[in-house]
């Protein structure tokens, strides 16, 4: 992306709509290529324009609406600050990616500049501009692990086998670690009305240390289906809400909240975190507050609150979920 002042001051045009303008954010960072860039450091600046939407902030007067962005600027000084990289290419993607982290911000340009750059030509300045959208994030790959959640359900063949078989797999993927798995419940599937009743469901969520971009996690999840039997072409002629060989979803990606914009164009299986309905399948929050009750779901709180909320409104749907404790899954074992 080219740098330099768009219209009205902004870093770019690409940006619609309502935008947060951030200038001139700086910190000592040690980035370079050059060993006297990381040994000695100097002066980064990084300026930065936020899209957001302050319709309703504009209504409530309330800054739990908005964008605090004395939080963003905080966060671009920290990455400013903090771990060496030898491009600021990479550096602008860290910020742009900071930035994104917060669920307001829809789109961010960043341009960071590096005045002090090895340039042996008199030059006033070096920048780079980025811009990235929430979207973008997905295939992004982390700068560090992260902690995923995926649910696993089967009610088709041996569920019990498939789900132990499901979560070795997982911990045998490169880039993932298994750090907790679930106990097992069974629920009752829920089909479309008037379509022949299906076999009961095992349900389980597993939680992971990922190193993979979300995008990777979900190519991972669906490598897992795929070698029990539910492929592309399976997947593909499956009714809505059928049965199922295997089930692998991913809840969430840390505090990432991200969806394609174009559906998971160019062949990407499409992916939206925190899965959409994560926070009303009981089948999910009851073995995941079982494993992992502090856990939050971005956008709706702590897993044990929002099960409680749920078991409140849907008390039934709660209590179809049933525990079975002689089903037992882990990554080094079997059913």
């Amino acid at each position: 992306m080219g740098g330099g002042g768009g219209v009205s001051g902004l870093l770019t045009t690409e940006l619609r709509g309502d935008v947060v303008s951030l200038r001139g954010l700086r910190a000592r960072g040690r980035h370079g290529v050059l060993d006297a860039e990381r040994q000695l450091g100097q002066v980064f600046t990084a300026d930065v324009d936020l899209q957001v939407d302050t319709r309703t902030a504009a209504v409530t007067d309330d800054l739990a609406d908005a964008v605090d962005y004395s939080v963003v600027a905080a966060d671009v000084v920290a990455v400013l600050a903090g771990e060496p990289v030898a491009l600021v290419e990479v550096l602008a993607s860290r910020v742009a990616s900071a930035c994104l982290v917060h669920p307001g911000v829809l789109a961010v340009a960043v341009a960071v500049h590096k005045p002090q750059a090895p340039v042996q030509v008199p030059f006033d300045d070096v920048v780079i501009t980025v811009v990235r959208r929430r979207g973008d994030l997905l295939d992004a790959a982390p700068a560090s692990p992260f902690d995923a959640v995926v649910a696993l359900g089967a009610n088709l063949g041996d569920r019990e086998a498939v789900m132990a078989a499901a979560v070795r797999d997982l911990a045998a993927t490169g880039g993932l670690q298994v750090v907790g798995v679930s106990g097992v419940v069974e629920t009752t599937a829920v089909g479309l009305p008037g379509a022949a009743p299906q076999p009961d469901y095992l349900n389980a969520v597993v939680r992971l240390r990922c190193a993979l971009s979300p995008r990777d996690l979900l190519r991972a999840c669906r490598a897992v289906e795929a070698a029990h039997g539910r492929d592309a072409a399976v997947r593909a002629g499956e009714p809505r809400w059928g049965a199922r060989t295997l089930d692998v979803d991913v809840l969430t990606c840390g505090a990432l909240v991200a969806a394609d914009d174009d559906g998971g164009g160019g062949g990407s299986p499409a992916l939206q975190v925190p899965h959409p309905r994560a926070g009303v399948r009981a089948f999910v929050l009851v073995p995941w507050a079982g494993l992992a009750p502090d856990d939050v779901l971005p956008g709706a709180g702590r897993v044990a609150d929002v099960l409680a909320a749920l078991a409140a409104a849907d008390p039934a749907a709660v209590s179809d979920v049933r525990p079975r404790p002689d089903v037992a899954l882990s990554a080094g074992g079997s059913a």
